[in-house]
């Protein structure tokens, strides 16, 4: 889908005088803006009304009233429905995207700008992110992290995971998430800690066993890599047992086609000093090799660098003060629209950031990038719906 049809229908809960600028119009300036650097409603005013000919030549809008102020554009997302605007985004991202494979990630993210410290008002993203091709495919919005848990349900009752392995911190490791990852087609790899306690225990001491007499006629699959980087060197050793037999009936069938149990052992070394942690997982009848085991838990935390730590760095999230109705929320998915064109244009090699200010300073490029979201026939379907 284009930018122009996503947007299209969108409802509109303005009243008399505050529907003076067009919704969709006001929603594509705020995407180009994002896009262009502008990572506050100010600056996206600020880009907007510099921009204002360039809107017209490139939409085709009359734009009789200039461009919305700082205040209107807080306004208008404010009351713009959240899950609506995040329905649209899953919409969109999934025509750019087209079929998914390999890990999808899901994990939550706290913004910081989004409430008063330490509040329960903070917004908490939850994020489902392919991480192979670098996008987000959906996000669900909650209201203080313990809630976290009942976003991630919802974004499973969206995603069709089939060919994907699904992965998620120890939150995750629900009997329902997993069900709810099967149900989708889906494979999954779970981390388990002492939320589990019962499962946990008995992985950590099966492992521990196995370490110490062996694991007898078990096929044990192990794996090893090693990384070096500053004086650091960080070992981790895979090791995947594909038969679950040995665990208890009650508990091996509480997990929908529970297929293996896994073990990492990191050790870091810097200088003298050794660390040794040990992480356990379970994972469905799909993960079939200590490879594919490896693979899902290394990747899960390119959410983390290729997501997270984008969205704080390049489009600065944790500073932006949006926080009144829907408007923090609405803002982290004009963001993840920015995200993706920008992802979406693989030839440049340049940074993210400098794209941005790229995209700001040259037309060409802007359009090229707006090309990539938006039609030929754009400006028509604009009018059109106008």
């Amino acid at each position: 889908m284009t930018l122009v049809e996503t947007f299209s229908g969108l409802p509109d809960k303005r009243r008399g005088p505050a529907k003076r600028y067009v919704l969709m119009e006001t929603v594509v300036m705020a995407v180009c803006a994002t896009l262009c650097g502008a990572d506050n409603w100010a600056e996206v005013a600020d880009w907007c009304r510099d921009r204002q000919e360039w809107l017209r030549e490139q939409f085709g809008w009359a734009l009789k009233g200039g461009t919305p102020s700082q205040d209107t554009f807080g306004d208008i997302f404010r009351v713009l429905d959240g899950s609506v605007f995040e329905e649209r985004f899953r919409q969109w991202v999934a025509g750019l995207v087209g079929v998914v494979e390999g890990v999808v990630a899901f994990d939550g993210k706290t913004l910081r700008g989004s409430g008063k410290k330490g509040s329960n008002e903070l917004l908490h993203r939850v994020t489902a992110y392919a991480v192979g091709s670098g996008l987000c495919l959906a996000q669900e919005g909650t209201c203080g992290k313990g809630h976290e848990l009942a976003g991630l349900k919802n974004l499973l009752e969206v995603l069709i995971l089939k060919g994907c392995i699904a992965t998620t911190d120890a939150l995750g490791c629900q009997t329902e998430v997993a069900e709810k990852i099967v149900d989708r087609g889906g494979d999954y790899v779970l981390q388990v800690k002492d939320n589990q306690k019962n499962l946990a225990e008995a992985i950590r001491e099966f492992f521990e066993e196995g370490n110490q007499a062996g694991f007898g006629r078990l096929n044990v699959q192990r794996f090893e890599e090693i990384e070096k980087d500053h004086g650091r060197i960080e070992t981790r050793r895979y090791t995947w047992i594909h038969d679950v037999s040995w665990m208890d009936k009650p508990m091996r069938q509480a997990w929908k086609k529970l297929g293996g149990v896994g073990m990492i052992e990191s050790v870091r070394e810097i200088g003298n000093t050794v660390h040794t942690e040990h992480r356990y997982a379970i994972g469905s009848s799909g993960v079939q090799t200590v490879a594919m085991f490896a693979n899902a838990s290394r990747n899960h935390w390119g959410i983390e660098n290729g997501l997270h730590w984008t969205l704080d760095v390049v489009f600065r999230e944790d500073h932006c003060r949006a926080r009144k109705g829907h408007s923090a929320r609405n803002f982290s998915v004009l963001r993840k629209f920015a995200l993706a064109t920008l992802r979406k244009d693989e030839d440049s090699k340049m940074g993210l950031r400098r794209r941005r200010v790229h995209a700001d300073r040259h037309q060409d490029y802007r359009e090229s990038l707006i090309s990539l979201a938006f039609s030929a026939t754009a400006s028509e379907d604009i009018m059109l719906s106008v």
